[in-house]
């Protein structure tokens, strides 16, 4: 276990509930067809990447998500231009196109990912920021190479939880990415994601935690019925509000957020 990025308790069978059942499958093959041609497209035009306008990307992100079966609802602040850093809670991969349809950025990803058959590449073309979770000396440099990436005028996006949770529990924002925030003097925007099903209540089948696989995961998303992607922008925390990266953390957690706000479906 990392001390910066610690892992959740949360797992697929205590935590997830079941989604699958013979009616489901013709509709979520059909879902994860459309997910997969999304992700192709995506591939195909990444080497156009800085020419796409930043409202086509966020469209397109809005339509991964809306392809898996899952409708998506936006609410809250203005998000500013200029350099930002983005933080949410983690529940799902749901999560990155869900932040990016707020605001593309570079997205943090730990070192890992950039070993992956293909998907690494992919990540490391498409402006990754990598982060080596095990070694604890590396950390200045990444908080470093993080608020130069800032202050050039990009938005970084990070789930400062530094795990997945279910939703139903949540971890703690940790304080090292809120640093780089502090020394590029760039507002921090924060970020509240939730699922819910058609009656209200928490939607766990979007979670992916534990030992929980990819596959799995996608076939879960794809098989369950009336999931609602709720995602809360809350307003930008200026530079200069908070004298250290704890009180700046602690301000962007997302139990700190402000009453639900109206906003679209899609």
């Amino acid at each position: 276990m990392s001390v910066w990025l610690p892992s959740a308790p949360c797992t697929p069978r205590g935590c997830v509930e079941p989604t699958a059942s013979a009616a489901a499958v013709p509709p979520a093959v059909l879902r994860l067809a459309a997910v997969g041609l999304l992700v192709l497209a995506g591939i195909a035009l990444l080497p156009l990447g800085r020419w796409i306008p930043d409202g086509v990307v966020r469209r397109w992100c809005r339509w991964i998500v809306r392809a898996a079966g899952v409708r998506v609802r936006i609410a809250g602040a203005t998000v500013p231009t200029g350099g930002l850093l983005l933080v949410a809670n983690h529940i799902s991969w749901l999560d990155v196109p869900l932040l990016a349809a707020v605001r593309p950025a570079r997205m943090l990803a730990k070192a890992e990912v950039r070993r992956w058959p293909v998907a690494g590449a992919l990540a490391a073309r498409g402006g990754v920021l990598f982060i080596d979770r095990d070694r604890l000396r590396a950390l200045p440099d990444t908080v470093a190479a993080l608020a130069g990436v800032l202050r050039g005028g990009a938005a970084v996006a990070a789930f400062p939880e530094g795990s997945t949770w279910c939703g139903l529990a949540r971890g703690h924002f940790r304080r090292a990415v809120f640093q780089a925030a502090l020394d590029a003097r760039v507002p921090v925007q924060p970020v509240r994601i939730s699922y819910r099903n058609a009656c209200g209540t928490p939607a766990t089948a979007p979670a992916f935690v534990g030992d929980d696989t990819l596959l799995a995961s996608l076939w879960r998303v794809a098989s369950a019925r009336g999931v609602v992607a709720e995602v809360e922008v809350r307003a930008p925390i200026r530079p200069g509000g908070h004298v250290d990266r704890r009180a700046l953390a602690h301000a962007a957690q997302p139990e700190a957020a402000a009453g639900h706000q109206g906003g679209h479906h899609a």
